[in-house]
């Protein structure tokens, strides 16, 4: 009676109903440790953080589950398998319950597969007696239970599930039952593959099959149904920048997403000579004069020019690493990345006339700092925790100097002796470096020190551009009558743009802070789910769905019937500048009409102005 069992999320708080989190094992009572392995008894069982008493413990199971309205906790797979993909974090086992509901399914499992380059969820399955359920059942199936990051790109019949010994899903034998993408059962779309009729369809295709990594697609395959995603359709309006020489927007592809659709719209801008002009072509440049920056970069230079010292525009990330770790061969790792991407070792300084100008400095190997703390408090597990976050969050805060030319910093925590588990604190400052940039660092960084901890030379080739060659392109079109057609454009679209007035419990500060705060909030499964299905039957994305219902929520706190929001995008139109680790993402203003009480489904589905 006093043992409980609890979900916590990954902040170590309670989790709420329907939120996923470990199940963890509250008791009094003391259980045996790990034989000869104090870091791990430390690391699993832990003093309960809401009391801090010596007699209220908690067992760390590494199992996942929720709580359900009841108060009852479902079991939802183990956290050893947890997955990324495109900045969300999957949970293999909840989509291999999801599958197993459909009633043509007798067993299924879902593993993260990487190939040319991009990361794909698929999906094995084992049928039941009698049934053949298609690729296209499978996946409406699990788009009315699941968010659609969450639904694997391709499925593929397997006889059975390999298991270990005691039962359990054996997912390193898994792994390699995995065919080619391109050789997955059935195509996605569950239509009749269906050939190019015509040169444009068949390099609309070739286009789309490299993207997607599928060896062909047919002419009325659907982009999103094949695993696309808005990262792709970014990547694939600049391919056919290149290939047909029109600017298409990434609306175009929602509204058109099959290659025939797709060529009919081409055909006709063609005909018509309409379709944006393209930007200029994307080249390296020598090194000459005084090197420009980019807009974005002399939006932050000037933010901290007018208050100096601060950490407001630090991207920080900590990793816990397992195992042994070659520290030599991982320092050589990432003083690869930054030989490779100039804007890592870039400083700033005022030129001509007081512009700011970037100064790409010679490479050197920057420094590692090891920080031992597997001798604090003999060996305590809550001790070297607790300077873990100390630590993280002082590294988190330390201000950049812009000048210095050294925008990123790394440490290593090493919590046990020998060293068998490692925290890697990383920070960058924003001017360098965006959400994307962190995925190109760490996938370099996973590829270098691979190579390099085995011996083997680099296997990444060289960066066609750099940054700076970025920023100059940037400012040599963005100016004269194509910077005045941008700035026209918005100023007709922000023209009389009003002040949001929200009905704050206190007045907004004279002066502008970086102090703020985060609250979590989880949405139920089945809000989730109702959610996807409303915006799948309505021919929208999620986000239009949400942001429609917080434009309706913040019309009914303001009162207002026109507002603006603001959302970031990648911002990576150029192909060159996909594996470049610099600032390339932008705030686009969102405005919207809210005159006359519209409809939710038309709102949420009309494009903003």
């Amino acid at each position: 009676e006093d043992v409980q069992l609890l979900v916590l999320t990954p902040a170590g708080e309670l989790a709420g109903i329907g939120e996923m989190g470990e199940i963890v094992v509250r008791s009094p009572h003391l259980a045996r440790g790990y034989l000869n392995d104090s870091g791990l008894t430390a690391e699993k069982f832990r003093l309960n953080p809401a009391t801090g008493t010596i007699d209220d413990r908690l067992y760390l199971t590494g199992d996942l589950g929720r709580y359900l309205p009841n108060g009852e906790v479902t079991f939802a797979g183990r956290g050893d398998f947890q997955v990324k993909i495109r900045g969300f974090r999957v949970e293999p086992a909840e989509i291999e319950a999801a599958l197993a509901r459909h009633p043509a399914v007798a067993a299924a499992a879902a593993l993260l597969r990487e190939e040319r380059g991009e990361h794909f969820l698929v999906a094995l399955f084992v049928p039941c007696p009698g049934e053949e359920p298609t690729p296209a059942e499978l996946r409406e199936h699990l788009l009315r239970q699941l968010p659609s990051y969450m639904v694997p790109a391709a499925f593929t019949r397997i006889a059975a599930l390999p298991l270990t010994p005691n039962g359990k899903l054996d997912r390193r034998v898994l792994k390699h039952l995995v065919p080619a993408l391109s050789q997955m059962v059935g195509e996605a779309s569950g239509s009749a593959y269906a050939a190019p009729r015509d040169p444009r369809e068949e390099l609309l295709a070739h286009l789309w099959a490299g993207l997607l990594g599928l060896d062909q697609v047919g002419i009325h395959d659907n982009f999103f149904a094949l695993g696309g995603h808005s990262l792709l359709a970014t990547r694939l309006v600049s391919r056919v920048r290149e290939v047909f020489g029109v600017e298409l927007p990434i609306r175009a592809l929602f509204d058109t997403p099959t290659v025939a659709g797709l060529a009919d719209l081409l055909a006709a801008l063609l005909a018509a000579g309409a379709g944006d002009a393209p930007p200029p072509p994307l080249r390296a440049l020598p090194r000459q004069g005084e090197l420009p920056l980019s807009f974005a970069q002399e939006r932050l230079w000037f933010l901290d020019r007018l208050a100096p010292g601060e950490g407001a525009y630090n991207i920080s990330a900590a990793v816990r690493l397992t195992g042994p770790l070659d520290v030599a061969a991982f320092g050589a790792a990432l003083g690869e990345v930054v030989r490779r991407h100039e804007a890592l070792r870039t400083g700033f300084r005022e030129g001509v006339e007081g512009r700011p100008i970037q100064v790409i400095g010679a490479w050197r190997l920057p420094g590692l700092p090891v920080i031992d703390l597997s001798v604090l408090s003999g060996g305590s597990g809550e001790a070297r925790e607790a300077a873990v976050l100390r630590l993280a969050r002082e590294e988190a805060g330390r201000p950049f100097d812009l000048t210095s030319g050294r925008l990123v910093r790394v440490a290593l925590l090493r919590l046990a002796n020998p060293g068998s588990e490692h925290v890697i604190l990383l920070t960058l400052h924003h001017i360098a470096a965006d959400g994307w940039s962190m995925g190109v660092l760490v996938s370099e960084l996973a590829a270098l020190y691979g190579a390099f901890r085995t011996g083997r030379p680099s296997p990444l080739p060289e960066l066609p551009i750099q940054y700076a060659d970025f920023a100059f392109w940037q400012r040599a079109w963005l100016s004269g009558l194509a910077l005045e057609a941008q700035m026209a454009y918005w100023r007709r679209a922000l023209a009389g743009a009003p002040t949001l007035a929200l009905p704050t419990d206190r007045p907004r500060p004279a002066v502008r802070s970086s102090r703020g705060a985060r609250r979590r909030v989880a949405l139920p499964p089945g809000l989730s789910e109702d959610l996807q299905r409303l915006a799948h039957g309505n021919g929208a994305t999620p986000f239009m769905v949400l942001l429609a219902g917080l434009e309706i929520l913040l019309r009914r706190l303001s009162g207002q019937e026109d507002l603006l929001v603001g959302s970031p995008i990648a911002n990576r139109t150029h192909r060159e500048i996909e594996g470049l680790i610099g600032f390339f993402v932008n705030t686009l203003v969102l405005r919207a009409d809210l005159a006359g009480d519209p409809d939710f489904l038309r709102f949420s589905g009309a494009p903003a102005r």
